[in-house]
């Protein structure tokens, strides 16, 4: 479904991306995972052409999609729910939602996402008229997530969903992205978190310092000794 062929990426004349291939197979979750500024974020901003990639060739579905603007690259059925969450914090939870669903015109479809969105996220339909920024942090980034959903994507980029959450919350996280997966979107997921990205992902790959240094099996890479001393902590 999306391929990444010797991407590189500069910020100015600083090179960010260092001819970095990658594959997410349609159907899979696919993991990203390194350390801090390893260039997890600009491979996913690349992708969605919030950057754009000085030279190399990105692949969507066999078609070239580098020199698109974002809006068109959503269009295709990409969505990303960035670091930080970004929500509108002035905004309800309702409007929050309306919004991931503003290219569409399909009204009977968007209600029944809505429908959908509500069955992964009940809390959120209880607080549909809540302004998004009164949010607890848990629940901003089951908005976040909720709000790409509702453009009906495909393929689905996520952006450390885990950071700064309860475990509680972030083992809730992980069983809605399966869920979401299970019912027939593609995920690739940035992860600083290589544990429980690893436990739920097909595959995974590793990046340091803008390279692409590991791939295999997310399985293989749970029980790789570097992986273990370097990710998880073991």
């Amino acid at each position: 479904m999306l391929e990444l062929r010797d991407v590189c990426t500069f910020y100015g004349n600083i090179p960010a991306l260092h001819g970095i291939s990658l594959r997410v197979n349609e159907g899979e979750i696919v993991t990203l995972i390194g350390a801090n500024g390893a260039g997890k974020t600009t491979t996913l901003m690349t992708i969605c052409g919030g950057i754009q990639a000085r030279s190399g060739e990105i692949l969507y579905e066999g078609s070239p999609i580098q020199r698109l603007r974002p809006n068109q690259i959503v269009r295709l059925g990409i969505s990303q729910v960035p670091e930080g969450r970004l929500i509108f914090p002035e905004l309800t939870v309702q409007e929050n939602l309306d919004l991931g669903a503003f290219l569409r015109s399909d009204k009977e479809n968007i209600r029944r996402d809505m429908d959908y969105i509500f069955s992964l996220f009940p809390i959120l339909a209880q607080r549909r008229r809540q302004a998004g920024g009164t949010l607890s942090g848990g629940e901003q980034q089951m908005l976040a997530i909720s709000r790409a959903i509702m453009g009906r994507p495909r393929l689905l980029l996520l952006d450390e969903p885990s950071l700064g959450l309860a475990p509680i919350i972030i083992q809730q996280i992980f069983s809605i992205i399966q869920k979401i997966n299970h019912d027939g979107t593609t995920v690739f997921l940035v992860e600083q978190n290589a544990n429980q990205a690893l436990k739920i992902a097909h595959r995974g790959y590793v990046m340091e310092n803008g390279r692409v240094v590991m791939e295999n099996s997310a399985e293989a890479l749970l029980n790789d000794q570097s992986v273990r001393r370097a990710y998880l902590g073991m």
